[in-house]
């Protein structure tokens, strides 16, 4: 068999951003068709994989899921395999994500489940979203497709190897990209009364939406309004005729997220009334909250009590956005946190997870995948 961490440092030095996976679908072909099983059955979408283990007695069909794509990020590890593909990274521990799933490939092939067990390498969890499209296109093309039970997991950098975190409900929150374009009047720095300063209107609309949380959503709730990157002009001496504010949302409830988003809009109408100018918004990319089925995540926690070198934890709800929710929205299922014991977090140029976690976690998740019942 190939080593977990061969297959993990292949995976790792190509890295490649949403719907453009393309090395990365040939190398897990490749890895697959290494183990290929009679019993087992290659489905390619876009350019993702659905992989069907059946069962020698199936009463259920449970799923694994492993998001394959990467981030936009010049890697800093310094690491003999690191990106070979400048300016792209697997800063999110996708790389090892697909190794566990390719482990467990190599474990159903050296023994047959009883139970079907469908893999699905999903294309486009970082953006624009490859979860949504995925399930859409099962049940409107595909239905055979569609697990009865669906689990995964993310690494978590601040765990030590061998935790398994998770909790039943609340998992993952509700995100949503946002970008805000201002357009007004540019023109000499010396004349700022021939002007409509879109530098002057950014900060102000900046400080505005920091009222959101603070002052709409209910104290008991959660929410977060963050700009991360603002762009406006061109030089020093001149005024801005445009803007650009770039951030994310992300919220505790459904209804919180689009609470936020009213009042984003209308600040935005406020603004162009007030500055005379013309403003935009962008939603871009948004993921439904990970809601964890409550039996499926108490079955997580009580395998993991059961199993050496894992320990379970019953972790607190997080801002983290994932689009797995979009699965869990409509099936039952769970996400777990895997402990990757690394100081650098998640989206960090320098984040490179402890590869023991690799094998700990085929193990876990193999040996949870054979004997879960549906029951917790």
């Amino acid at each position: 068999m190939k080593e977990l961490r061969e297959i993990r440092r292949a995976l790792h030095q190509i890295p490649e951003i949403g719907f453009q996976e393309f090395k990365t679908q040939a190398y897990l072909l490749e890895v697959i068709n290494e183990y290929m099983q009679p019993y087992f059955h290659v489905d390619t979408w876009r350019t993702g994989i659905i992989l069907t283990i059946d069962g020698k007695n199936p009463q259920l069909k449970i799923g694994w899921r492993t998001d394959i794509d990467a981030l936009a990020i010049t890697e800093e590890t310094g690491l003999e395999f690191a990106s070979t593909h400048p300016g792209f990274m697997h800063a999110c521990g996708h790389d090892c994500h697909m190794t566990i799933a390719l482990g467990l490939v190599q474990d159903f092939a050296k023994q047959q489940p009883d139970n079907t067990i469908i893999i699905y390498f999903q294309p486009a969890e970082e953006s624009p979203g490859g979860a949504k499209p995925m399930l859409e296109f099962m049940k409107a093309e595909r239905p055979d497709l569609l697990p009865d039970y669906l689990f995964a997991c993310h690494v978590a950098p601040e765990y030590p190897v061998g935790t398994v975190a998770t909790r039943p409900g609340m998992l993952f929150a509700n995100t949503s990209e946002l970008f805000i374009d201002l357009k007004g009047q540019g023109g000499h720095a010396a004349r700022p009364h021939l002007t409509k300063d879109m530098t002057v209107v950014a900060a102000n609309l900046i400080l505005q939406l920091q009222t959101i949380v603070s002052r709409n959503v209910d104290p008991l709730d959660s929410g977060v309004v963050t700009i991360g990157k603002m762009t406006s002009g061109v030089v020093q001496n001149i005024i801005a005729e445009n803007a650009r504010l770039e951030g994310t949302i992300r919220t505790m409830s459904a209804e919180s997220m689009t609470l936020i988003k009213e009042r984003i809009v209308k600040l935005c109408k406020a603004t162009e009334i007030a500055y005379d100018c013309e403003v935009t918004i962008d939603w871009g990319s948004g993921y439904y909250q990970v809601s964890n089925d409550e039996d499926c995540a108490r079955a997580l926690l009580d395998y993991a009590a059961q199993c050496d070198g894992v320990e379970a934890y019953e972790c607190d709800a997080a801002m983290t956005g994932e689009d797995f929710g979009f699965f869990l929205k409509e099936l039952p299922g769970a996400m777990f946190w895997a402990g990757a014991n690394t100081p650098y977090g998640l989206h960090d140029a320098q984040m490179s997870p402890d590869e023991a976690l690799l094998d700990t976690n085929v193990a876990y998740v193999a040996g949870f995948l054979r004997q879960f019942n549906g029951k917790a």
